[in-house]
């Protein structure tokens, strides 16, 4: 049965002012006041209806409460068990989540339900949409300028070993061998003595890691071999070759090892001998270890995951602004960055908050993005692919039009000939001039029949001018504020842990990571929130001193006046005294 409450209704009477208005500014002002108010009764609770009964079965715990305790858990970091404690005990989490009763049925929720239905969330990519119903809603809540963002990514890793090449085969043996043991103890039986000890004994696999460097060879050599035997050992089998742990066999011979044919074999006779690849041939997805086939390899940060933050960012510091994580995704670290700037700049505009300029590293700023932002409406800010030769003139040294014409080299002589034809340029100058000039060993400019000319194509034309651009005062200016998204990925990691995880695979990589970008936009906007309400505070209190000060002038002014009025009734007395009276009017007639 399915437990929902509704927190969008307010309460007759306040049921937290047992706190007392010290605690309860507190928590208020603290992210747990932020996620009451703003963020609980926005979960959509309506995608986990289906996964449960409405009629049959006993009642669900209660769902706005699920999805918080999943966004709280990756936002401070915790484990399950702490997790579940949190939750019990803690009276900010009560306040976040909006549980008045303390009993079991409330605040108790066992690690076997936190697991499935983060299960039910990550198997259905539903941490996406917990992301972009928080940002949508702080978005509008905090009226976040989204017009200008910047665009990076982030090496992580799963919970996993790293591994050499020996450990990757050694691991997989050893994996394959356990499950087969478990399901099929007959097939197991068939194998060798000496081939179970290898990888099965206690110190096995302990063994493996202590190779010696001059021996790395030798046992590289055995382990490939030893994988191929089991891999045709087993190819007939089919209770064997449905299991996943056959399959890293397979995937591990196919990445690492090149399997040779003696030159006596006939072609219908099977392969003798296996031999391992060079470093150099094996692919960045390659398999990594055998713990975590979804995790690949970078050549400068190594084994992992990648993540793709996109946020918005203001030129005017300001902490009542906020810094809003509007896209995340996670990829496999083999993914090339140049891939991810328009699947980003496409989930933002479908949202509704699609930035107009994006600052961006130079794989970013590859000239078909450019070309295709430009197309969606958005400027790229980034430095260009690569770097001219210092000792040679390149095409942006040669000054252009509006048009994107040549119009001087770099000497400053004009050209006397220019023809366009589909989409390339070539542009003549004097051969006189061009052979005697002192540039013309490092110039792009090439002798012709008749004039010296400068040919490039409309893609070399806008890099062109692009490098030349990149120079001027004005791209220093906007593409300094890049450097704020490193520290977005420092706090992103030291807040969550993101870069070392707990779990792995790309589904649970995905959710953590997700999940973990809404805990930074929660602590991100609760600051900014608190600031308004300190700058608040002061404005009232400004305006109090303001009043006090004008209320005691008030008082000071009102007690002369009554002084002064008090002395005027003392000189009407005195003078209506009638021996004042006559000694006045005696010298009045005088």
């Amino acid at each position: 049965m399915i437990h929902i409450k509704d927190h969008k209704s307010a309460y007759l009477f306040d049921p937290w002012g047992h706190l007392g208005p010290k605690r309860r500014k507190l928590m208020n002002t603290s992210w747990a006041g932020l996620f009451r108010e703003k963020i609980l009764c926005q979960l959509p609770v309506e995608k986990l209806i289906p996964f449960f009964s409405f009629g049959f079965g006993r009642p669900t715990k209660e769902l706005y409460t699920l999805l918080g305790v999943l966004i709280l858990q990756q936002m401070h970091d915790l484990f399950d068990t702490e997790t579940v404690e949190q939750l019990a005990f803690n009276l900010q989490w009560h306040y976040a989540l909006d549980i008045l009763n303390p009993c079991d049925t409330d605040t108790y929720m066992c690690a076997k339900t936190l697991w499935s239905v983060r299960k039910i969330v990550t198997e259905h990519k539903l941490e996406q949409v917990l992301f972009e119903k928080v940002v949508d809603v702080l978005a509008k809540d905090f009226s976040v300028d989204t017009r200008t963002q910047r665009l990076d990514s982030v090496h992580i890793r799963s919970n996993m070993r790293h591994l050499g090449r020996i450990g990757i085969f050694a691991r997989s043996i050893h994996k394959f061998l356990i499950n087969l043991k478990r399901q099929h103890k007959d097939l197991f039986a068939s194998l060798s003595e000496a081939l179970l000890e290898r990888y099965l004994s206690k110190k096995a696999l302990s063994a493996f890691s202590l190779v010696k460097p001059t021996e790395a060879a030798k046992t590289l050599s055995q382990v490939s071999t030893d994988l191929y035997t089991l891999c045709q050992h087993f190819k007939d089998e089919p209770r064997v070759t449905g299991m996943s742990s056959y399959h890293l066999l397979l995937r591990v011979l196919e990445e690492q090892c090149t399997i040779n044919t003696s030159d006596s074999a006939q072609a219908d006779e099977e392969p003798r001998t296996v031999s391992v690849k060079p470093p150099k041939e094996i692919p960045s997805d390659s398999l990594q270890n055998p713990s975590d086939p979804d995790a690949t390899y970078d050549g400068h940060k190594g084994q992992g995951y990648q993540v793709q933050v996109m946020e918005t960012y203001t030129r005017q510091k300001d902490e009542k602004t906020l810094n809003l994580i509007t896209h995340v995704a996670v990829e496999q670290a083999h993914q090339s960055d140049a891939n991810a700037l328009i699947p980003a700049l496409q989930s933002t505009h479908d949202r509704g908050c699609a930035p107009c300029e994006v600052l961006a590293d130079s794989l970013y700023g590859s000239d078909e993005n450019c070309s295709q932002a430009k197309e969606m409406g958005v400027e790229v800010v980034s430095p260009t692919m690569g770097a001219p030769y210092k000792s040679c003139k390149a095409l942006s040294d040669f000054e252009f039009s509006e048009e994107g014409k040549v119009i001087r080299c770099p000497q400053g002589y004009a050209p006397i000939k220019y023809k366009i034809k589909n989409g390339r340029h070539r542009v003549g100058f004097d051969s006189i001039t061009c052979s005697n000039c002192p540039l013309v060993s490092e110039c792009p400019v090439k002798p012709g029949k008749k004039y010296y000319y400068l040919r490039f194509d409309e893609k070399s034309l806008r890099i062109a001018l692009r490098r030349a651009q990149e120079n001027s005062e004005d791209f220093i200016d906007r593409y300094r504020f890049r450097a704020g998204v490193e520290a977005t990925m420092s706090e992103y990691d030291a807040r969550t842990g993101v870069k070392h995880l707990r779990v792995r695979g790309l589904k649970a990589v995905r959710f953590c990571a997700v999940l973990k970008a809404i805990g930074i936009n929660i602590h991100r906007a609760t600051a900014v929130r608190r600031a308004i309400h300190v700058l608040m505070g002061a404005k009232e209190a400004a305006h109090s001193a303001y009043f006090v000060v004008h209320l005691y002038t008030f008082n000071t002014m009102c007690y002369f006046k009554e002084r002064f009025r008090s002395g005027i009734r003392e000189f009407l007395d005195i003078f209506t005294n009638s021996r004042y009276k006559q000694v006045f009017e005696f010298k009045m007639a005088a």
